[in-house]
């Protein structure tokens, strides 16, 4: 059993009603008539994996504003173990964008056999030219408060924007945030640290996929700048993500972060596309009727002229697997950096990221090799591998 601070062998997880009842440590498993037993077989079990940052998986994109996208994504994604992510958007028109808020809502009415969602994560539109990265130009623009404040009103299923804090705006975009209980997420930024700063103590307390679309050292009429990347560092209290596929970031960079942010401050996400489960090949990033064509190959999604990395095709499963095998980090730390800090990050870790009494009985099944076995969301085996 991997808890949040040790991993502990003959334990019993008890689950009712969707919570963790109890905890036993013991030879003797208490066992009522009607329970149900889940015998881990001497694998691992730990607290299910949260993916704060994916944009779909298995053929499906939640840009495609269906109510089958959001389902086949979570289902596709909960075979690897994640028991809980933030369906994420692309930079867009403010049309496009808003007709995925009603398909969300209906599908968190429909999804019973996938991953849980845990509210809206909106990437963009608003972004650095320079940092686009994979983002469609033709819809990056500046934070105007009669776009964002339209959009809103428009969802109450926002908890995360991710955004450029140096552009004209912004500041005043990110105090809305707050006040609307929204995690401003730096991104897609070319900042310098004298812009992050303030940003920071007003509320942009994340950094989304660190490494990836961002500034480092810069110069500016011969001086040097920081940029966010070193803000990310030097800010003590920053959190940041990263996508540890393997590819995004060499082994390197995994330790480098690893080291000086540590898995408090460090989680995992997929910044998965449709291609997330799939076969290499053609794909499209964002939405069918509107995305632009890539190509998967080398264990990730790239840009046709292959400029660019254009998400990655990871699943929450792997990014474990490859911190432990190629990072070389303790697999007790590794799973923190999958489950109890995006908890924390997203500010519900009284009810997710960790095996604890009383806490959602997410749980995850995996072998010696990082294979997901079994995922358990809120008590309900969701898959359980043939």
């Amino acid at each position: 059993m991997i808890f949040h601070d040790r991993i502990q062998e003959k334990t019993t997880v008890a689950c009712e009603n969707g919570k963790i009842s109890d905890i036993i440590q013991s030879k003797e498993i208490p066992v009522r008539e009607g329970d149900r037993v889940i015998d881990a077989k001497g694998n691992y079990v730990s607290a299910g994996f949260i993916d704060i940052h994916t944009h779909g998986g298995g053929g499906h994109d939640f840009m495609d504003s269906t109510v089958e996208a959001y389902l086949g994504a979570a289902e596709t994604h909960a075979k690897h173990g994640t028991t809980a992510l933030l369906p994420t958007t692309l930079a867009s028109t403010t049309e496009e964008l808003i007709s995925t808020f009603a398909i969300y809502k209906e599908a968190v009415k429909q999804n019973t056999k996938g991953s849980k969602f845990l509210g809206l994560h909106l990437e963009g539109p608003y972004f650095a030219y320079n940092q686009r990265g994979a983002q469609d130009p033709k819809y990056l623009r500046n934070p105007e408060p009669e776009e964002y404040n339209y959009i809103l009103k428009q969802s109450d299923d926002i908890v995360r924007w991710s955004l450029a804090p140096e552009l004209k705006g912004a500041p005043e975009f990110g105090k809305v945030l707050i006040q609307n209980g929204i995690l401003p997420s730096i991104a897609h930024s070319d900042a310098i640290y004298e812009e992050v700063l303030p940003a920071f103590d007003a509320g942009f307390t994340h950094v989304t996929h660190l490494y990836s679309g961002m500034s480092t050292i810069t110069r500016r009429n011969a001086f040097r700048y920081a940029g966010v990347l070193e803000a990310a560092y030097l800010i003590d209290d920053m959190t940041v993500e990263i996508i540890a596929d393997g590819v995004h970031l060499p082994k390197s960079l995994l330790q480098f972060v690893y080291k000086f942010k540590g898995p408090d401050k460090t989680a995992l996400c997929t910044d998965s596309m449709r291609g997330a489960g799939m076969p290499d090949g053609e794909s499209i990033l964002g939405s069918l009727k509107k995305g632009q064509k890539v190509i998967i190959e080398d264990g990730v999604a790239k840009l046709p002229d292959r400029t660019a990395f254009a998400g990655s095709v990871a699943t929450t499963d792997r990014l474990v697997r490859t911190m432990v095998n190629i990072a070389e980090v303790p697999l007790l730390d590794a799973v923190k950096m999958m489950t109890l800090t995006p908890a924390k990050i997203l500010k519900i870790e009284n009810k997710k990221g960790s095996i604890s009494k009383g806490k959602d009985a997410d749980l995850v099944i995996f072998d010696k090799n990082i294979k997901v076995l079994t995922t358990i969301i809120e008590g309900n085996v969701i898959y359980t591998k043939n």
